[in-house]
């Protein structure tokens, strides 16, 4: 009878741990939906950082999923997406995003070193147009880099907002020049920033000029073979009274990935040699002006 009874208590307390074990499990589900549907939402630029990172751990991500996880609307999520990829950081597919899959074009290093003496000339010549004390937008480039280095050897007083460290070391080196690094995404291939916090800080700011370099010129206007300068471009274009276009005669003709603008947003062109007669009139009928560095 005794054993039984053991027996009996036994089950019952058996069945009691189960229960037990059962109703904790419940409630650490409750807490969990809880806290999905309480946590506070992402803001603009949080959701966004995170889709970045996500794009590092895996190569594709959906709308639908990114939805559910931020717990907004496909469309506020593909917004976010599209402003990602005007700035470069992704591309756009079908139904989601692709991370960016890097190309053939050649480093900063490696155009740095080419056409070297080209590329002084035109950057002697674009340093002569900038006015001493002038507020000025220098992007990322093997050509700027060399108008960056005239400037500090001139001792010209200006200052400098640029997303290139190799252009705000060269112009460190003078004491007339007071540089502003953008903040970013740092491309260790270009040695420069990109993406939504520098095209952001630039739009926070007005120049007087802006010299920016390219990767092609033809007919429908400037473009750039990395995505994520182009936004830099088109944002300095915007912001600044004057544009200058700095870019070497073998890149006449060539269109490349990201259009920039259009050849009426530029003010000059700045080049070793003159363009051909084709793209020479159609600069002419957009009233662009082109300064041929002898």
């Amino acid at each position: 009878m005794q054993q039984f009874f053991l027996q009996k208590c036994g089950k019952v307390h058996n069945f009691g741990c189960k229960l037990g074990n059962l109703i904790q499990i419940q409630k650490a589900h409750m807490s969990i939906d809880v806290d999905i549907e309480t946590r506070p939402k992402l803001r603009k630029h949080e959701r966004r950082k995170h889709i970045l990172l996500e794009l590092r751990l895996r190569p594709h991500v959906r709308i639908s999923e990114l939805a559910d996880r931020f717990r907004v609307s496909s469309e506020t999520v593909r917004r976010d997406l599209e402003k990602l990829s005007a700035d470069g950081l992704l591309d756009r597919a079908h139904g989601g995003a692709l991370a960016l899959v890097s190309g053939k074009y050649p480093t900063f290093d490696e155009r740095a070193t080419a056409r070297v003496e080209e590329r002084e000339r035109i950057g002697r010549v674009a340093a002569h147009l900038v006015q001493p004390g002038e507020t000025l937008m220098i992007d990322s480039g093997s050509t700027t880099l060399q108008l960056a280095r005239f400037l500090a050897f001139d001792g010209t007083a200006c200052t400098v907002i640029t997303n290139s460290f190799p252009v705000a070391m060269a112009l460190g080196q003078s004491e007339a020049a007071n540089v502003i690094i953008c903040p970013g995404d740092y491309l260790p291939s270009e040695s420069a920033v990109i993406g939504t916090d520098a095209v952001e800080f630039l739009a926070r700011h007005s120049v007087d000029r802006c010299l920016i370099g390219a990767s092609g010129i033809a007919e429908a206007g400037p473009s750039e073979a990395v995505r994520g300068f182009a936004a830099i471009k088109r944002a300095m274009l915007r912001q600044s009274a004057i544009a200058h276009l700095l870019i070497d005669g073998q890149k006449f003709g060539r269109k490349s990935l990201a259009q920039v603008g259009n050849l009426s947003d530029v003010s000059s062109v700045v080049s070793d040699q003159a363009p051909a007669e084709e793209l020479a009139a159609s600069l002419k009928r957009a009233n662009v002006e082109v300064l041929v560095a002898r």
